[in-house]
């Protein structure tokens, strides 16, 4: 989705904590940004004080250092805020990233001179229910997923799209992702690529056992509720955050959420197309940069 863009005139550089060298890069940017006339705030992502200005909306723009796990975090954190993020790669991956780490000057001036597109990308409220009780809600921008805990053992997974029952999964785990969520997870257990522009919910079995093997797109706007019946642990984690303990009868209902999360992006609409080719044949974990 394109919309027309706005000035930027402060911003926030948040870095992973784990990178060591994120630090030195964000004071050069932060430098860069001083230099012209930006106000500018950094620091770590977990930082509460620069959490908090964000969240009341001091800053036009994220600046995000680290991989897809950071842009993950930055999406949580400036999705319910509106404030648009621009991902510079100091990861391994970088599917979500817009910026290399040796590109940023040239694209920040391009940020400054108005030269971008903000990118919506759709969440999914996921909730945690025991009954009537509402244990646990997320904003999820990649997947929450219901799976089987420490045991070795497939659970059950009873699915209901808009209240209406589907099927009963018996499985290691049911995904429901987004369409940015559709490129991790729910991509290495087979499901399709959806483009980020949709607004649909992927569900997708891990490890089915005598069930349903094919992923299913819903319609846009579909709910999808995910039902446990186990005698052993079940979990469900969103977007790769600590694992919550399920019961048996308790369910995951999801829906798309109320807030997008804004991408800067310079290069034209069909990147997404442009990059997946290159992205699809590399593996860091496994040292193949191609």
């Amino acid at each position: 989705m394109l919309e027309k863009t706005s000035a930027i005139r402060s911003a926030v550089i948040l870095t992973h904590p784990k990178l060591d060298d994120a630090v030195m890069e964000a004071e050069k940017i932060a430098i860069f940004l001083r230099e012209r006339g930006i106000h500018e705030a950094h620091g770590l992502l977990y930082d509460e004080d620069l959490r908090s200005q964000i969240k009341a909306g001091k800053f036009d723009v994220l600046v995000a250092l680290g991989g897809d796990g950071t842009m993950l975090r930055a999406g949580h954190l400036g999705g319910p805020c509106d404030i648009p993020i621009l991902g510079i790669n100091l990861g391994k991956f970088g599917f979500l990233t817009e910026v290399r780490r040796d590109q940023w000057r040239e694209m920040l001036t391009k940020l400054l001179d108005g030269n971008y597109w903000l990118e919506h990308r759709m969440t999914l409220c996921a909730e945690h229910w025991r009954g009537e009780e509402r244990l646990g809600t997320w904003e999820v921008l990649n997947e929450v997923v219901v799976s089987r805990g420490q045991y070795v053992r497939p659970v059950s997974l009873i699915a209901h799209v808009d209240h209406r029952y589907l099927t009963t999964y018996v499985a290691d785990a049911l995904i429901a992702a987004t369409p940015t969520g559709s490129t991790a997870y729910a991509m290495a257990a087979g499901g399709p690529i959806l483009p980020p522009e949709l607004r649909n919910i992927l569900i997708v079995p891990v490890a089915p056992h005598l069930s349903i093997e094919q992923a299913i797109v819903l319609a846009e706007g579909a709910s999808v509720t995910i039902t446990v019946k186990t005698d052993h642990d079940a979990v469900v984690c969103a977007d790769g955050q600590n694992p919550v303990n399920m019961a048996d009868g308790d369910r995951v209902e999801a829906h798309a959420g109320e807030h997008n999360v804004l991408f800067v992006r310079f290069q034209d609409p069909g990147y997404f197309y442009r990059n997946l080719t290159p992205h699809m044949n590399q593996n860091p974990s496994l040292g193949n940069h191609r």
